[in-house]
């Protein structure tokens, strides 16, 4: 009984110095509530069977394809007549069939050499980013400009090249979220926590209406012809 408790006090103390490697913070960490309110309120997103969001799960190609769909309403678009395409992996039986059809037939994501789509495959925020942009609208920024916007993200160096105009896009409509210290961790994969955000911001804009100016009643003035 000694040797048994002497042995798992060991155990404790070796678990207690081992190095907390897997103890990085996500970079979604601090996702305010009220964003994955606003977007499962619009159904942009939904919650699992048990209620719960799961900020901190991966997105899947296919979820990403479903959430721009309804977010852009891309099937609504004129290309989406076109004949489905042929998609190795991704039968007709595929939860998601229609919405990779429309995200494929518009462009905003793109299928693999050989007709596959890879629907289960992970997504870095970097992809995400740039496939929401795509749908909202690349802003035609020249060099000067994109490497201006993006100077004040420590890591902007790690943002691969094809993806630099989109997130100086998403960064300049203030759709973005970062660390407090600014970093956009490009490589990292995109969480549901992060795609409610940048959804909760563009529906903010979206929702915004110009306030409609009041006349002033100017008492005896001459009526306007």
């Amino acid at each position: 009984m000694i040797r048994q408790l002497s042995t798992t006090l060991s155990l404790v103390a070796l678990l207690q110095n081992l190095p907390a490697i897997a103890q990085v913070p996500e970079p979604t960490s601090g996702i305010p509530s009220d964003s994955i309110q606003q977007v499962t309120a619009v159904k942009w997103m939904t919650n699992s069977s048990d209620g719960k969001f799961y900020p901190e799960r991966l997105l899947s190609r296919a979820e990403l394809a479903s959430i721009m769909v309804k977010a852009f309403r891309l099937d609504k678009r004129q290309t989406v007549s076109k004949e489905n395409l042929a998609i190795l992996d991704v039968p007709r039986s595929h939860w998601a069939f229609n919405d990779i059809q429309t995200v494929l037939k518009t462009d905003i994501m793109k299928g693999y050499r050989g007709n596959e789509f890879f629907p289960n495959q992970k997504v870095t925020r970097a992809e995400a980013l740039a496939i929401f942009a795509q749908a909202y609208g690349v802003f035609q920024f020249p060099d000067d400009a994109v490497n201006e916007i993006l100077a004040s993200h420590p890591d902007e160096k790690s943002i691969p090249a094809w993806a630099r105009k989109a997130i100086a896009t998403v960064a300049t409509e203030g759709f973005l979220n970062t660390d407090a210290q600014g970093n956009i961790f490009p490589l990292k994969p995109v969480t549901r926590g992060d795609m409610a955000y940048v959804l909760s911001k563009y529906l903010q804009r979206q929702q915004q209406q110009p306030e409609t100016p009041e006349v002033p009643i100017i008492p005896n003035s001459p009526q306007s012809p």
